[in-house]
């Protein structure tokens, strides 16, 4: 079987290192990235294309809904 492949993205470290945290304790889930902005995210989902996104609503720059709009 394998693993879910796993995308952290939020402008605030502490919070992408939270949830990473919680997600390498499933041996299930493989965490392929993080970013801390949405224009670094839309480029690492279409190149990592991972299959699911951890994605933060409210961001600085292009927020976790107009990575949506623009994916």
């Amino acid at each position: 079987m394998s693993k879910l492949r796993v995308l952290i993205v939020d402008d605030e470290p502490l919070a992408r290192e939270r949830v990473a945290l919680m997600l390498r304790q499933d041996p299930e889930i493989e965490i392929v990235g993080e970013c801390g902005d949405g224009r670094s995210a839309l480029a690492e989902i279409r190149a990592r294309r991972p299959d699911l996104v951890f994605l933060d609503v409210q961001m600085s720059q292009h927020g976790g809904i107009e990575v949506l709009e623009k994916f």
